[in-house]
């Protein structure tokens, strides 16, 4: 009887070793991701976006297709912006920021080259480029300042705070608001997220009405909030908090019609 586990030990040990390098061997190499490059370059418009899937793919995917992929679309808040998306993916996966149908799609060699169209989101205003107008209120170890940040193990582009003994204000005034405010938060730094755990947190108001408020946890990454608002210019505060002084916080957000 005892050589029966033995038996299922070495099944398994073959199994792993063989499905380990058919794992390894089915990832689409080179000459594919030269051949669906060519078909991107071909067909690509200024102002496209270029996504990858699934997420572990980016590097790959940039290392062929990164001279038409900018800073500030890698770093972006996220993708509302763009009406032309282009997806690289392989083993079925989907970028989550596709959505429908695509309006052209070719497999070439285990890689889905997909290209999606709608109508992208009208920005009435982006506080990032309204910060040099933003009253700031608190004591803080440092900023607010514009940079490129890592939230959730991915580059974006935010306005940093790194918070202090108590909470950081900063008031904006007369953003020219549209149809809903759409933002994002999370914790900028992984070397400060694994050495202190304590979360943060944004509130942020409409004039003095408090339209949004998330906590942000270590792990949670890049969190997403929205609220509707009037189409009229109006004072937006932002608050940021943490009971860990020095935490850092990032955030971007924008009026859109």
């Amino acid at each position: 009887m005892l050589a029966i586990p033995a038996i299922v030990l070495l099944v398994l040990s073959v199994w792993e070793v063989f499905a380990a390098h058919h794992d390894a061997t089915s990832v689409p190499g080179d000459e594919a991701w030269e051949a669906a490059a060519k078909v991107v370059h071909t067909g690509y418009r200024p102002g496209d976006l270029i996504v990858f899937a699934p997420a572990w793919n980016d590097p790959v995917g940039r290392m062929h297709l990164g001279d038409l992929i900018a800073i500030h679309d890698a770093a972006r808040m996220d993708a509302a912006r763009y009406g032309r998306i282009w997806e690289l993916a392989i083993r079925g996966a989907h970028a989550p920021d596709v959505t429908g149908e695509p309006v052209f799609a070719e497999e070439i060699d285990g890689i889905a080259v997909r290209r999606y169209e709608r109508a992208p989101a009208i920005v009435t205003a982006d506080l990032r480029e309204r910060l040099a107008t933003a009253k700031v209120e608190g004591t803080r170890a440092r900023g607010p300042v514009v940079e490129l940040q890592e939230v959730g193990f991915a580059p974006h582009e935010c306005i940093l705070v790194a918070t202090g003994a108590g909470p950081v204000k900063l008031t904006f005034p007369l953003v020219p608001l549209g149809s809903e405010l759409v933002g994002y938060a999370g914790i900028a730094d992984v070397f400060t997220r694994r050495d202190n755990r304590l979360p943060g947190r944004i509130q942020v108001a409409v004039h003095d009405v408090l339209v949004a408020d998330r906590a942000l946890g270590v792990d949670d990454g890049w969190v997403r909030f929205a609220a509707t608002t009037a189409a009229l210019p109006d004072e937006v505060t932002v608050t940021l908090s943490s009971d860990a002084p020095g935490r850092q916080i990032c955030f971007a957000i924008e009026a859109r019609r």
